[in-house]
This record gives C-alpha cells, sequence and structure tokens, in this order.
C-alpha cells in the first residue's frame, strides 16, 4: 500500500481507506519507548483528552470499538430483557446489535427524506406506543441527525438519546460537534471512519459521570483497591495503548481529513451534477456534514422497478457495482435496512406510506471516498458509472 491509503498494489480503489499522515508512526514509537504496550497508559490517556477537546466534551473513554461503546452505554441503562429500544432504521447492525444481544426488543424507526436520517415524526409515533428505555439516533454517513427535535420528544418522555456518531467525527449541528445532544454519544475508529485507530471506538457525554462510570465498566468494573474486587461484573473493553498512539497522529490530521472528504464530494457533484438520474445525499440546513462516504441515489427505470428483489439492492444498483468491481474499483449499496434484516424480521418497523430507507436501500450507491482520491480517478470512477446506466 501507498502512503496515502488508496491504491493496493494491483491498482484497486477502496471505498474508504485509511489516510495516514504522518505522525501516526511517531506517536506508536512513543507508545513503544514509554513500555506502555498492554490497555491503558499515556496515549489513552493523551487521545481522550485531545477527543475531549476537539469535541467539546468533558471527558471521554475509549475503547476498544464503536460496538463495544454502545454496549457499556446498554448496561448502565440496565438494559435487557422486557426492554425496547428504538433505533434508526438505516444503519449498520452495530447500532442496535448489542442491545438486542443483552435481550432487548428493537423498534426501528424510518428515514427523513430531507437528511436521510431518523425521522422525529415517526419517532413520536413509536415513543408514544412502545415506550422505549433508549433511543439510539445515527449520524448517517457523517451528517447529524436533527438533535434539537429528536431531543425534544425524548426530553418530555424522558427517554435516554444515545447519538451514534460513528461516521461523524468533525460534523457540525447548529455550530456544535457531532454528538452534542442527549444522554451520550459514540464515535467508531474502525479502519474505514473519519480517523482510525485500526479498530476503537470511544464514550463521549456532557455528564462526566457517564464517562467515568463507563471507564470503570471498561476495566472488568474493578473497585478503586489494591486487590481483584468486583461489586458488578464488567468487561475488558479498553483501548490499547499502541492503537490510541495511532489515535492521536490521526486527530491530529483531522482537519486536513474533513477537507479532502468535502472535496472529493464537491469533485463527484461537478461531475454528476446535472445527470437526469442522479441526485446527491442532501445537506440539512442545521449543519455541516463530513460526507464521510459521497453517496448518491439513482433513479431506476421503468425495466428496473418491475424487475427489483426487494429483499436486494435495486438491478441498476448492481450494475453499476459490478461495473465498478470489474475495474478494480470498491463500491457499495446504502446500507440494507434493520427491519428488512432476516434476524430482525420480527422487529417493529414505524415509517410513513413510502418507507424512506427501503428506497434509500434499493436505489442508494456509495462511491469511493479516501483522501488520496485524485481527481483522474473521479473522472474514471463517474465515466464508468454513467455507462452503467445506459445498458
Amino acid at each position: 500500500m501507498v502512503r496515502n491509503g488508496m491504491r493496493s498494489k494491483t491498482g484497486r480503489i477502496f471505498l474508504s481507506p485509511p489516510w495516514m499522515g504522518g505522525e501516526e508512526r511517531k506517536r506508536v514509537a512513543e507508545a513503544f519507548d514509554s513500555n506502555y504496550i498492554a490497555p491503558c497508559g499515556p496515549m489513552v490517556e493523551r487521545f481522550e483528552r485531545e477527543m475531549a477537546a476537539r469535541t467539546g466534551f468533558p471527558d471521554a473513554c475509549a475503547v476498544s470499538s464503536g460496538t463495544g461503546a454502545l454496549d457499556l452505554l446498554f448496561d448502565l441503562l440496565g438494559i435487557g430483557p422486557g426492554d425496547t429500544v428504538c433505533c434508526s432504521d438505516l444503519t449498520f447492525i452495530s447500532s442496535i446489535g448489542p442491545a438486542f444481544h443483552r435481550g432487548a426488543t428493537p423498534v426501528f424507526i424510518d428515514s427523513d427524506r430531507g437528511s436521510w436520517n431518523l425521522d422525529p415524526a415517526q419517532l413520536a409515533r413509536a415513543i408514544d406506543r412502545e415506550r422505549p428505555k433508549a433511543v439510539v439516533a445515527v449520524d448517517l454517513y457523517g451528517q447529524c441527525c436533527d438533535y434539537d427535535r429528536i431531543g425534544v420528544i425524548c426530553d418530555r418522555s424522558g427517554i435516554p438519546l444515545i447519538i451514534d456518531a460513528a461516521e461523524a467525527l468533525g460534523a457540525r449541528y447548529r455550530g456544535r460537534s457531532a454528538g452534542q445532544a442527549g444522554w451520550a454519544a459514540v464515535f467508531s475508529f474502525n479502519g474505514n471512519k473519519i480517523i482510525t485507530t485500526s479498530g476503537g471506538g470511544m464514550v463521549v457525554s456532557r455528564d462526566a459521570a457517564c464517562v467515568r462510570a463507563a471507564r470503570k465498566l471498561s476495566q472488568q468494573a474493578r473497585e478503586p483497591v489494591s486487590w481483584y474486587e468486583h461489586e458488578r461484573v464488567g468487561y475488558n473493553y479498553r483501548m490499547s495503548n499502541i492503537t490510541a498512539g495511532i489515535g492521536v497522529g490521526q486527530l491530529a490530521c483531522l482537519d486536513t481529513i474533513l477537507t479532502r472528504k468535502r472535496a472529493i464530494f464537491e469533485a463527484y457533484r461537478a461531475r454528476l451534477d446535472g445527470v437526469a438520474r442522479i441526485t446527491f445525499m442532501p445537506e440539512a440546513a442545521y449543519g455541516t456534514p463530513t460526507r464521510w462516504l459521497t453517496v448518491i441515489r439513482i433513479a431506476p427505470t421503468a425495466r428496473d422497478r418491475r424487475t427489483a428483489d426487494p429483499a436486494k439492492p435495486g438491478p441498476h444498483i448492481l450494475r453499476a457495482i459490478q461495473a465498478l468491481e470489474a475495474a478494480d474499483i470498491e463500491s457499495r449499496p446504502v446500507w440494507k435496512p434493520m427491519h428488512l434484516q432476516p434476524v430482525f424480521a420480527q422487529a417493529a418497523y414505524y415509517a410513513g406510506r413510502r418507507s424512506v430507507s427501503e428506497d434509500l436501500f434499493r436505489n442508494g450507491l456509495c462511491l469511493p471516498s479516501g483522501c488520496g482520491l485524485t481527481r483522474r480517478q473521479i473522472d474514471r470512477i463517474c465515466s464508468i458509472l454513467l455507462r452503467s446506466l445506459e445498458g
């Protein structure tokens, strides 16, 4: 792999590869030199401080994954059998998986057409009928959901709101950082996210007590005595000091990464804007997304609609993916809605007369969005995509 992480030795263009700025190797070397190789250590503490400062939270707890971060929050809320958790429908399974694993019943909420994020009106309907113990609202593809509207709905019912900001580090909502809403939020540092630690996550909250409790639980809930004493069962969820070094180096590059992500989106828009069947994921007026991925909707033809399989992306999306793959270019459909996943076949789903999330799954396409992408590569990707639509 070359330094910008964009191309393999075979020339493959990946969807969202890591982008290294140069500081990461230095910070990892510092961690090695300190001999803190096991979880915890000065680099973890530094990463937490710098993440908290960057996002405007009083404290942060670095853990082994974004999924683990959510599991800790569900544990702190006592989520278990007999409880209901409302969650954005258009997301990755990690947003609801830990609650389901704990025995909770998921309820999925459709997307709003104007932002593709959780629809507050449908959430209000679900809360009135389901009385959930928690709500998970996802910042889809790096765009904040409507924190204020969703927050009011949750607050009036006394329901904790968790923001899954895994894809949104650096996004803004009415001048606030991504995640600055509700009870707590999580970020992800998986290999394809805005910044990466190769794997990892972060719990943040404006309630410092929440983060302290998450930190204790992530260290197997040990009591603060010299022997091993436990008043409850916890988990080993803490981030490694080595991977935290990568995170410190990556965080120093965040502004550059965000600038590149936006520039890549604008380059795609300049090339594809005006194409009759193509529209881009809308940008909500209340904030600034990261454009973690550039995502488009491609309108189906009449033939595509006739031959569509409701459980799969539309034929035109599959043709585009296959055409790009033939050129060694990775692309991907929009998330398959949770209510269409076989494992959640019995789950309740709140939507209007027409499901927005189903439409986006069948007609949405995620384009390569790595920070090392060049204008020439974008032109090539767009040319192949447009040819696939002629078939």
